[in-house]
This record gives C-alpha cells, sequence and structure tokens, in this order.
C-alpha cells in the first residue's frame, strides 16, 4: 500500500476536488483507495472534504479532528498525540486498500502551526506527498517559487515528493465571482499562465502529474444555491435541482436591448414589476431555451393575470424566485456569493472529478504506486471499461428521437469523444434550432437523416419483412411515420449496427418494432433486460428489471443465462444468485419452486456456468449472512449476477437501491435481440444517454463477432 498526502502549495488551490478526481483517476484503473482527512478546520462534522467523500464516492471515512484543537494541543507540547491519532484515523480506512490519499491543510495565516502540521502528519505516516498549486493569477515564475518554497518545507531534495498538480490553468481574473452576460467568461482572456505554459514547468525531483485547465461551466452553481444565497421566495420551483446558472443578465435596460441576453444557463435578475421582461423571459423558455432562471427584485410578484399567461413557460422547468432587496442589492449578494461547490451538489462534484481525473497523467501515476493487489472492477473503472471498449472499434447507432435535447447533446458528445458514430433521425432545421437553444456544437462528422427523405427508401424491406402479416405498402409508409420504426428498419438492413430510444418513448414502443423487425436471436427464447448497478466497491449486474413480469421456470433460466453472457461481455466475473424469498431448502411454495427449478435449468444447459438458488439477496450479497444462511454456497456472499423472480421485485428493487443508496445504474440493455436495441428511461440524463450508447456499441461488436 502506498499513502499519497496532498499539500496545497496556497490558499484555493481547489484541494478537496483535486483529491476526489485524483481518487476517482486512481479507482478507474482497478486500484481500490482510501481517503482520510486528519486534521480539519472549523466543526470537524461540517468537513466538505470527508463529507463530499462520503456522499459522492461511498467512502467510509472518520471525522477528522479539529484544528483548533490540535493547535491547542501542539502548544501544550503533544504533538506526538496528534500524530499517534491521525495514524490512528489512517487505519480506520487503509486495510484492504491499494491506495490511502490524505489531505492535508490549506495554509492560512491566522492559523500558525498548518505548514508544520502537513509536514509532521505526512512524515507520520510515511506518505509520498503530491503538492498542488493553483495558477489562477499566477506567472509561471510564481508558480515555480511556491512549489520550490513547499519543496524546502517538506525536506527538500531528502523528501519523499512525487510531484505536483496544477490547477485552474488559463483562469480569467473574475475573482471567484459568476459572469455577466456582457463578459462571458469563456471569452475573458486568462489572468494567470495558460494550460502549455504550465506543462512545460520543470523542477528537479518534482514533475508535473497533471495540469487541469479552468473551465467555467465547473464553476456553475444551481438555481437552487442562488437562491440559499439571497434568500429568496420560490415561487415555480421548476427544475432548481438541476438549472445551472453560468452568467447573470441584470435588466435594468429596455427589453430590445437586453434580449439578445436570453440564452441557455442565463440567471435573468428584474424588478418584479417588469412585466415586459418576465415575458419576453417566458418566451424564450416556451420556444426551448434552458435559462437558469428568473430571479424577480424589489418584492414585486406577478399578478395572477401575468402568471396565468406564463404557466407554459412555467411548465418547461424555468425556476421563478423572488426577493425584497432592490437590484443592486440583490446583484452584490449574487456577487459576493461562495462559488464553492456545495456538499449536496453530487452531480457538480462529479463533473469536476471527471475534468480532474481526465488530465491527470495516470500512466506516470501507476508507475509510482505500482498494480493493485487485488484487480477490481469499480463503478468508475466499469465506465472507463465502457468508453474504451466503445472507442475501440466505433460503431454506427442510430437515435430516432434525433430533435430532443439530450439526444442532441449525447450525440454530440459521443461523436467527439470517439464513441460512436451517431446519426440522429429528425428535421435538420429542428435540430440546428434546438442545438443553438442548448449551446450545443454539432460536431463533424454527426449525421443528422431527415425522416421524409429516406422514408419511401424503406418500404419494400419491411413489406418483406412482414408478408407474413399481410403488411401492405400504404400500411407499411405509415407505420414508417414513426421514427423509432424507421430507426429499426435501418438497423434491420444493417444500414447502422446499434438503436437507442426510450428518451420520449415507452418501453413498448421501442421493443415493439424490434421484435416485429429484428427478432429475437437463433439462441434466445425471449427478450429480457439488464441493469449496471455501480455499488461503491463493484458492479452487480441486476436481471430482468425491466421487461418480463412473470417469467416461467424456463424463461427465468434463459434470463439467467443471457445476463451471465452480458456480465461476462462486462469483464465482470460471473457468479449468479436465483433470488427469492427463501434461501436453499427453507421455503416452499409455487414462486420458490420456480426459482429453484429454473436453477436446475440453468445448471444443465450451462454446467461452466456458477451458480446457486434460491437465495435471499442478504445471503446472494453478504459474506457474513451467507455463512450462516448457505455454508458452502460457490455464490452466496459473493454473487455478481442477481436474477429476479419477477418484475415487480426486480424493478422495485433497482430503484431503492438506486435512490436509497444513492447508487449508479446504467441500463436496462435489452438482451436476446439479434441486433442491439436499448431502452432509455424517460428521465435519463444527457451522462445516461452516453453511456447507453457505448453499452449498444458494445453489445454490436460481441454480436459482429459471433
Amino acid at each position: 500500500m502506498i499513502n499519497i498526502f496532498i499539500a496545497p502549495t496556497g490558499i484555493d488551490s481547489g484541494l478537496t476536488t483535486i483529491s476526489l478526481g485524483l481518487i476517482q483517476a486512481l479507482d478507474a484503473q482497478g486500484l481500490k483507495v482510501g481517503f482520510v482527512k486528519p486534521i480539519a478546520p472549523g466543526l470537524a462534522a461540517n468537513e466538505r472534504s470527508t463529507q463530499l467523500a462520503r456522499s459522492v464516492l461511498h467512502l467510509h471515512t472518520p471525522d477528522p479532528m479539529q484544528l483548533n484543537d490540535v493547535q491547542r494541543s501542539v502548544s501544550d507540547g503533544m504533538l506526538d498525540r496528534i500524530l499517534e491519532d491521525s495514524v490512528a484515523l489512517h487505519a480506520q480506512v487503509a486495510e484492504g486498500c491499494d491506495v490511502v490519499i490524505i489531505e492535508g491543510l490549506t495554509p492560512d495565516r491566522n492559523e500558525p502551526y498548518t505548514a508544520k502540521l502537513n509536514v509532521e502528519v505526512s512524515k507520520a505516516l510515511n506518505a509520498d506527498v503530491l503538492l498542488v498549486c493553483s495558477a489562477e493569477g499566477h506567472s509561471v515564475s510564481q508558480i515555480e517559487a511556491d512549489l520550490r518554497l513547499q519543496i524546502g518545507v517538506f525536506g527538500g531534495k531528502k523528501s519523499n515528493l512525487m510531484g505536483c498538480i496544477i490547477n485552474k490553468a488559463g483562469a480569467p481574473d473574475i475573482n471567484g465571482a459568476l459572469p455577466t452576460s456582457e463578459d462571458s467568461s469563456s471569452d475573458l482572456p486568462p489572468a494567470g499562465c495558460k494550460a502549455s505554459e504550465c506543462d512545460h514547468i520543470h523542477i528537479e525531483n518534482c514533475p508535473v502529474l497533471g495540469v487541469i485547465p479552468w473551465q467555467a461551466d465547473l464553476l456553475s452553481p444551481r438555481a437552487i444555491d442562488i437562491a440559499r444565497a439571497v434568500g429568496a421566495d420560490i415561487l415555480n420551483e421548476g427544475d432548481m435541482n438541476h438549472r445551472r446558472v453560468s452568467r447573470i443578465t441584470l435588466c435594468a435596460r429596455t427589453l430590445s436591448n437586453m434580449i439578445d441576453q436570453l440564452r441557455p444557463g442565463t440567471l435573468v435578475v428584474t424588478p418584479g414589476d417588469r412585466d415586459d421582461i418576465i415575458i419576453a423571459s417566458a418566451m424564450a423558455a416556451t420556444n426551448g431555451t434552458p435559462l437558469a432562471g428568473l430571479l424577480l427584485t424589489s418584492g414585486f410578484t406577478p399578478s395572477p393575470a401575468l402568471e396565468a399567461l406564463c404557466q407554459r413557460a412555467w411548465q418547461t422547468g424555468l425556476p421563478v424566485m423572488s426577493v425584497p432587496g432592490d437590484s443592486f442589492s440583490t446583484a452584490r449578494a449574487l456577487t459576493h456569493m461562495d462559488t464553492h461547490v456545495p456538499a449536496d451538489d453530487t452531480e457538480r462534484v462529479r463533473r469536476i472529478m471527471a475534468t480532474i481525473a481526465q488530465h491527470l497523467h495516470t500512466d506516470v501515476l501507476l508507475t509510482r504506486i505500482g498494480t493493485p493487489h487485488t484487480p477490481r472492477l469499480s463503478p468508475a473503472a466499469f465506465r472507463h471499461q465502457l468508453v474504451s471498449k466503445a472507442r475501440a472499434d466505433k460503431q454506427r447507432i442510430v437515435l430516432p428521437e434525433g430533435e430532443e435535447p439530450r439526444t442532441i447533446q449525447a450525440a454530440a458528445i459521443c461523436q467527439e469523444r470517439g464513441i460512436a458514430e451517431c446519426i440522429l433521425l429528425g428535421e435538420r432545421a429542428t435540430i440546428e434550432q434546438v442545438a443553438r437553444a442548448q449551446e450545443v456544437t454539432l460536431p463533424e462528422g454527426l449525421t443528422i437523416i431527415e425522416p421524409d427523405s429516406v422514408r419511401e427508401n424503406y418500404v419494400e424491406g419491411m413489406v418483406e419483412l412482414r408478408r407474413h402479416k399481410q403488411l401492405s405498402a400504404p400500411m407499411a409508409l405509415a407505420q414508417l411515420e414513426d421514427t423509432v420504426v424507421l430507426g429499426t428498419m435501418m438497423l434491420a438492413l444493417d444500414e447502422v449496427d446499434g438503436l437507442v430510444s426510450g428518451a420520449i418513448h415507452t418501453t413498448a414502443n421501442t421493443i415493439r418494432p424490434a421484435l416485429q423487425l429484428i427478432k429475437t436471436a437463433p439462441a434466445a427464447k425471449l427478450v429480457s433486460s439488464v441493469l449496471f448497478m455501480g455499488l461503491p466497491d463493484q458492479v452487480l449486474v441486476y436481471g430482468d428489471c425491466a421487461v418480463n413480469p412473470d417469467p416461467t421456470a424456463e424463461e427465468l433460466a434463459d434470463i439467467a443465462i443471457q445476463s451471465a453472457e452480458s456480465a461476462s461481455s462486462m469483464n465482470i466475473p460471473v457468479r449468479i444468485a436465483m433470488l427469492s424469498y427463501s434461501t436453499g431448502v427453507s421455503g416452499t411454495g409455487a414462486d420458490v419452486e420456480k426459482v429453484r427449478e429454473a436453477t436446475a435449468i440453468v445448471r444443465e444447459l450451462r454446467p461452466d456456468l456458477v451458480i446457486d438458488g434460491p437465495l435471499q439477496y442478504d445471503a446472494a450479497t453478504i459474506d457474513n449472512v451467507a455463512k450462516s444462511k448457505a455454508p458452502g454456497s460457490p455464490v452466496a456472499g459473493q454473487a455478481t449476477v442477481l436474477i429476479f423472480p419477477d418484475l415487480n421485485t426486480g424493478n422495485t428493487t433497482y430503484k431503492a437501491v438506486q435512490r436509497s443508496a444513492n447508487v449508479i445504474s446504467i441500463g436496462p440493455m435489452l438482451q436476446g435481440l439479434a441486433k442491439p436495441v436499448n431502452d432509455l428511461s424517460r428521465g435519463a440524463l444527457v451522462e445516461d444517454i452516453v453511456y447507453t450508447i457505448a453499452l449498444t456499441a458494445i453489445q454490436s461488436q460481441h454480436q459482429s463477432k459471433e
């Protein structure tokens, strides 16, 4: 095991997010990573790093010691006791880890012992030191001077120095505040050195292990954060937990002089009696522009008649807030609000972590750390693997809901990252208008096919495929009005390699055309689904939670075999648990017998698979429960593929686990079709669609090899 002590060279270095991003980068490489912050300023229960490690990374980490108490002990000559306590805190997280990240203290002129404590704790834990410095407002020479100073503090050439990470490269001079609409932060010149300049910093024994570029979108608070900062009353909640503020426009001008400021991510601040601004904002929202919110000042609120007129805009998710103060005082409060990421904003934390992980020199880090003792597939490693596999052999994925905003964003991301060659079905003018409204740049190579221009090309093929149902050409042409049917025909004729739909269609709308035109794979008895559940330490496969209401024993066995093959294709070790309300021979009844019979069928058909059942969920997944309920079972306590007896049980369980444990799930991924078609949840996020496209591409790769 190796310990890495993260130490900042100055204030506002982004220590917390660098620590979390480093954990994600190492986790994605299969390393088991622990985290501890031995000492923290303020109240230990409110320490952000510890809170975020628990809520976002699901790591078990103890509360840190409070700096005030620690400094009092040091003043009384009890430094050794503090170091012993630091070692004890480290021991609580170190067992079974390949790496432990130890976050140090940020230097503070008002706290005299922070630098000394960082040095002594790093020595006590025999940790390698990784320095973090901010490029914001700093030249290359200033960064080098800060690094040399800290290297000296930690012992110079004799120190266990791993290297440094330079954060916020290319940051503009906006003093941490949100930009106004007049000064878009992306257009402002950098106030410090650029990323390209940071890459060339060279200090002996202190290699640069990553340069993290400053990105405006990573600073964007949610509308709910704005409401908290200014104490606003909520007039329309809308989507305020997810709408992000990238700029603020203060409307003191006439409507004609500010209408061009109504752009995605803009928080419109206006006196509550400016009906013209309120109506213009409502029109922008209705036309598809995702404004961050509408903040009404001076205590005025819309009249009932105006409220009624704007109801359609409110229903798009536009947050509307009101404050009693005037526009000037409100703007002043917004300028001075804290833009650090709140502990409950897990979406933003994950985006920051992903950006940091992407810009770290992971290969150099791994050379220093070594290989993991026991390879593991963490959720981050699984997602990294998905993208890598999809990129290795790009597939053509058709997206029938091509005019839907989330789908357009996901297609652009997949195209840019090389995950797949995406094909959007929809009117080009509409897609381009939606993209503009979302401020999404459609990358080169992203294909747009207008259904009206190609629909008749598929009539003959569809008539042939549905001849046994006496489908006529006019009937086929009418059915092809549905873009899901059109996309499925493209797949049936091998013009594309896979299909993803469901953001605005039901599961039945997605599956029915596939069953009619694609049909099941030769060895499959039915179509089923799996979900990949990203638990903190591993990825589990759940089947079937989306398609079959009450499968027979034979169908349940087929679902188990399909799910095992899906797990294997994603490099997840296969240990199948056939779930029921009883374990082993303890229970009776038709439901238990069905599971018992299905288990026997799988053993007969696929003796190579490791399977056991019936098993209760806790016996299947928890080692100490397995020892008492199912001793000697090859699966109990270590199951990776969990097969539920019916849809009611499976769907309820996966949603309970997903929501209660804040677990990321990917899927459902459909199994058993001759060609890959996958369904989305209608509440899917852009990230969900991206990973579903990657899954579909990987399915296509495997099917093409069979």
